[in-house]
């Protein structure tokens, strides 16, 4: 009988020990569950699908030339005093006073003498002077032949300096010639560039993007977009904010944006940055770029 209730005894703790740990258990779950429900969605910087221009690029070089030059020899037994240059004169003002006739200005523009030494100067007694009118400047560029369906007068170019690492320059087609090159197999063209700054100057190389197949389109920031294989998706964001991973097709890439060519709708709201703290039909809160 004592051995009976001994082992009923053991029974009813071992049961006791097994429902506590369940008890225990179910407690402690309920306590993290509660706990990490608790915590709020990612914040995520979103942005708007909007319009924007896109279009396609020929790249190439060319050499600026002024919009007007003259050239002046002097000799310098004709010189009242030594030579002093202004960096930029008038038109009408004068340019240098000689024995023989003081030199007037045909047009604003700077001045500049080119190939002087003091070996030079004593030789040959001629020294050359010039006056540029940089106020717009030219450059002559050649478009290889497979593109000269899609060159014509008016097309906007960006020109780029080495001297000027961040500054893009504005002009358009402004000649378009009526052949193509044989020899090059290209099409010659010449550029205008406005430069009322005069920060370009004849003679310097320049870096020219034609843009052409010109054409506005639904536009999203390139950090928007995941690439997985040959598809590419965003994260579209619903009113209850909710991020629903969405298949796009892509088009161009443009200043930081990229073209979207199906997929989305103008005024839809996507992730614009923060995609790696995003989960497919996740919550977030959203913060408006």
């Amino acid at each position: 009988m004592k051995r009976s209730t001994k082992t009923i005894s053991i029974i009813l703790i071992f049961f006791l020990i097994i429902t506590a740990v369940i008890v225990g258990r179910t407690m402690i779950g309920n306590h993290f569950k509660k706990k990490f429900s608790k915590i709020p969605p990612p914040e995520i910087i979103v942005t708007k699908v909007v319009q924007k221009e896109f279009s396609e690029k020929i790249d190439t070089f060319g050499t600026a030339i002024s919009k007007r030059s003259e050239t002046f020899k002097i000799k310098k037994d004709d010189l009242f005093e030594d030579l002093k240059l202004k960096n930029y004169v008038k038109k009408g003002e004068i340019l240098i006073k000689l024995k023989s006739g003081n030199i007037i200005a045909p047009f604003s523009g700077a001045l500049g003498y080119t190939g002087l030494t003091e070996d030079i100067l004593v030789s040959n007694n001629i020294f050359v002077i010039t006056l540029d009118d940089n106020s717009t400047i030219y450059s002559d560029i050649k478009i290889p032949e497979n593109y000269s369906t899609f060159i014509k007068k008016g097309l906007p170019v960006e020109v780029k300096l080495s001297s000027f690492k961040d500054k893009i320059f504005l002009g358009k087609i402004d000649f378009v010639s009526s052949r193509i090159n044989a020899d090059t197999r290209s099409l010659l063209s010449r550029i205008k560039i406005d430069n009322k700054e005069l920060e370009l100057i004849s003679g310097s190389l320049l870096e020219v993007s034609v843009k052409f197949n010109l054409r506005n389109s639904l536009s999203v920031p390139d950090t928007s977009v995941m690439v997985e294989g040959d598809k590419s998706y965003v994260y579209q964001v619903n009113k209850e904010n909710i991020a629903n991973k969405t298949q796009v097709k892509t088009g161009l890439r443009s200043n930081k944006n990229i073209e979207i060519i199906s997929g989305l709708v103008e005024g839809d709201a996507v992730v614009a940055e923060g995609l790696k703290k995003v989960r497919p039909r996740g919550k977030i809160k959203p913060i408006n770029k």
